[in-house]
């Protein structure tokens, strides 16, 4: 059982001997496929915890718990914590972790959710049901929906993760995502930089976001071979109407399909031709001899405005 498994100590994190306990009692083998690398370092558990600055009336959103070594700290400051994990035999042992490490102070604060986060949308964390699993205590009625995003994200579908949460779950305003380095830098990077791209644009459609700060691969269980870093965003309001975004989107990744080609070339299928695409520009105040990389979310957005008015 878990609870045997981490002992009967109440308060505190989890270190990497309860994290290899659980992972023992629970038969469990880390996969790449799943990106299963568990942070087994409190510290860096309670540094996630101030970065995001939950508080006492904070619910919050965590993505992919695994062993519980973030959720257990996101508990103990946070109002109410909702997980959401798609494995099953992770997600039923994660109410056993909380109560056996945190005893009854975590009663009702914690639901679980067994699914895949790439799918989930408001009326999930409204009413979880089915999929759900509380501790003890827990009432199964409708919930406040999340309003932080605090969450090692699986490093293989971050990015989408990511921008999927934030277009379907409009309650998260503010957030600390764990993910690659190399990802942290694309998804906080300005226009011009080298690795601005996609994610970039799309993330800012949604919010602002910046670098956090690394973490070392030495905190996970089993060491990774890529280095982790932490993204820190807050939510602003759409740069365009919702309606628009679509459109915006697709400029987006025809502009960064041929990046080394100027935006005349880059959206002339987008646009209809190279000749539209000059049209659209001049009407947006764009320079179709730029290149996408220097564009920033507002100049995407105009050029979809202006491709929107044309006859």
């Amino acid at each position: 059982m878990v609870g045997d498994a981490i002992g009967e100590r109440v308060g505190g994190l989890l270190s990497g001997a309860d994290i290899r306990a659980i992972a023992a009692a629970l038969d469990l083998r880390p996969t790449k496929k799943r990106g299963q690398n568990f942070l087994v370092d409190p510290n860096t558990v309670r540094r996630l915890v101030r970065l995001a600055g939950v508080g006492p009336d904070d619910v919050v959103l965590e993505v992919g718990p695994g062993l519980g070594s973030l959720t257990l700290g996101l508990l103990t400051a946070a109002r109410r914590v909702v997980a959401v994990e798609v494995d099953p035999p992770l997600a039923a042992a994660l109410p056993a972790t909380a109560a056996a490490r945190l005893g009854t102070a975590t009663a009702g604060r914690l639901t679980v959710l067994t699914q895949d986060a790439l799918r989930l949308g408001p009326a999930d964390l409204s009413s979880p049901s089915g999929g759900a699993t509380a501790l003890e205590g827990a009432e199964p009625a409708a919930e406040d929906a999340p309003g932080v995003l605090a969450a090692n994200l699986p490093y293989n579908i971050a990015v989408p993760l990511l921008l999927g949460l934030l277009a379907r779950v409009p309650s998260i305003q503010r957030g600390l995502v764990m993910v690659q380095a190399e990802v942290a830098d694309r998804l906080t990077s300005p226009p011009g930089s080298r690795v601005y791209g996609v994610p970039s644009v799309k993330l800012a459609w949604y919010a602002e976001a910046r670098s956090a700060g690394p973490v070392p691969r030495s905190v996970f269980w089993p060491v990774p071979n890529v280095d982790s870093g932490l993204v820190a965003f807050a939510r602003r309001p759409a740069p365009a109407p919702d309606a628009l975004r679509p459109d915006v989107f697709a400029a987006v990744d025809a502009a960064f399909a041929q990046r080394r080609k100027t935006l005349r070339t880059a959206l002339a299928g987008w646009a209809g031709s190279p000749a539209a695409v000059d049209r659209i520009a001049a009407a947006a105040g764009v320079d179709s001899g730029a290149r996408g990389e220097t564009l920033d979310v507002a100049a995407y957005c105009r050029l979809a405005a202006a491709r929107a008015a044309r006859p």
